[in-house]
């Protein structure tokens, strides 16, 4: 039998084990530095972008508001497009960079709907490639990540400062 090692999922299994969390990691993350520590590629005047540490694919990134809210319609409209313009900008990144060929964009609304952090909202953007899907999510519970996180960082990095930060 092979192995598939994929040692930086320890640190989502401990902290499933740590039970619940005091205070929300979007806003704590939100105020820490450096950007890289936390895989913040991009900041603007009400939401940022960072990579998922627990990702779908490789790229799979997150777009959050500054603002702690659980509802979609609860954000004003300001907040709410800068939220899709960074979606546009980190698709057309992630397909320059990554050659990402597709992509699922979407939201979990609720702790029922698999949301992590139901109460701050956040949008996933997660790159797709012609035959990135196999057995190993449906039957073994098991994803198949070709490089670390500190790499991807490290290869969408230079595109995303272009975007701008806000210290």
């Amino acid at each position: 039998m092979d192995n598939l090692w994929a040692p930086w999922r320890m640190e989502y299994i401990n902290d499933t084990r740590k039970g619940e969390k005091q205070g929300c990691v979007f806003c704590e993350m939100k105020e820490q530095k450096p950007d890289d520590k936390n895989l913040i590629l991009a900041r603007g005047k009400h939401t940022y972008v960072l990579m998922n540490r627990f990702p779908y694919n490789s790229g799979h990134l997150l777009i959050v508001s500054y603002s702690h809210i659980a509802s979609l319609k609860d954000l004003s409209a300001e907040i709410q497009q800068e939220m899709m313009w960074f979606m546009g900008e980190s698709m057309d990144i992630l397909k320059d960079v990554l050659k990402a060929q597709g992509f699922n964009c979407g939201l979990n609304a609720g702790a029922h709907a698999g949301g992590g952090i139901p109460d701050h909202i956040h949008w996933h953007v997660v790159p797709r490639w012609p035959g990135d899907t196999n057995f190993l999510p449906v039957l073994g519970n098991t994803r198949s990540m070709p490089e670390y996180l500190s790499e991807t960082y490290k290869r969408l990095e230079g595109k995303f400062k272009t975007l701008g930060r806000v210290s």
